[in-house]
């Protein structure tokens, strides 16, 4: 091979090779970060190379990232949960590097010189740049179903134990120490933003906020209400709980109802094109032998 195929290959290898370093390594530079900093009691620890290009890089792509996006980006993370495996800095850091990569091999694509190989090329690159965007609506859509799916067994839970006499908030505490998914984490960080000073409202607000669905919206809404106008909270989780589940079965039916025009397309598609050569195909065979006279 040529010295410009290996420039070529090293110069979309190395990319790739650092973005998926990027994404497997989560808590590698923390750990590093703790251990210099139990390490700085008596010396100042010199900054680290990797992190440094890390920070420059984030930087670089700070400046280059409008405003409005990188808070449309914020929210997305928010929608998603914010996992541990990509902040907000490292997904502005991320996608030019994967634009990057894209831009490489929309260049090999391009080497042809036609009209449609530059035009598949500015596809790649613009695909990959807006690959982790993808990747982080994916987590935050299963996420929101899975919020809407678990809402009204927690209705039901934040309705028993205020019924047996705890308070809101310690029914949430509960919820939140004993059950587990989305909308657990959802209590739990609720409650640790009241315990840090934020009103009962905000918190609620940025709680129905983080996670976009509309029925807990609806609860949230409920319970600021009930906390303005002085209202017992187990009135106002009864209907609510009820109108959860009545929401989820029909959500169900929905579901159920749609299922037969959903077949539809594989049933013409891959079942009955086989099932028509089993049937008809030794007939066909014979036809031809018996007309053409063999």
């Amino acid at each position: 091979m040529s010295t410009t195929a290996w420039l070529l290959i090293a110069i979309i290898i190395l990319p790739l090779s650092y973005l998926a370093w990027s994404l497997i390594a989560v808590d590698r530079l923390s750990a590093r970060l703790i251990q210099l900093r139990l390490r700085s009691v008596a010396r100042k620890p010199q900054a680290d190379t990797a992190e440094v290009m890390q920070g420059g890089l984030v930087k670089l792509a700070r400046k280059l990232t409008p405003g409005s996006y990188v808070a449309h980006l914020n929210r997305m993370l928010g929608n998603a949960g914010r996992p541990a495996s990509m902040p907000l800095d490292r997904l502005l850091a991320i996608k030019p590097l994967a634009a990057l990569g894209g831009a490489m091999v929309g260049l090999l694509v391009a080497s042809s010189g036609s009209s449609r190989a530059v035009l598949l090329a500015i596809g790649i690159t613009a695909g990959c740049y807006f690959l982790p965007d993808a990747l982080v609506y994916n987590t935050g859509t299963k996420r929101r179903a899975a919020i809407t799916l678990d809402l009204p067994n927690v209705m039901d839970q934040l309705l028993i134990s205020v019924e047996a006499g705890l308070g809101f908030e310690a029914a949430m505490s509960r919820v939140g120490a004993s059950g587990k998914g989305p909308m657990a984490e959802e209590m739990s960080r609720t409650l640790q933003d009241i315990q840090a000073g934020r009103t009962r409202r905000e918190a609620y607000k940025d709680m129905a906020e983080r996670s976009s669905v509309p029925d807990l919206k609806s609860f949230v809404g409920a319970v600021i209400q009930a906390d303005v106008q002085g209202l017992s909270v187990a009135r106002v989780l009864k209907p609510q709980a009820d109108q959860m589940r009545i929401k989820r079965r029909l959500r169900a039916e929905e579901k159920a109802m749609k299922l037969p025009v959903a077949v539809v397309f594989p049933l013409l598609l891959f079942i009955f094109p086989p099932l028509f050569i089993v049937i008809l195909g030794p007939a066909v065979i014979n036809a031809i032998a018996t007309f053409s006279g063999r």
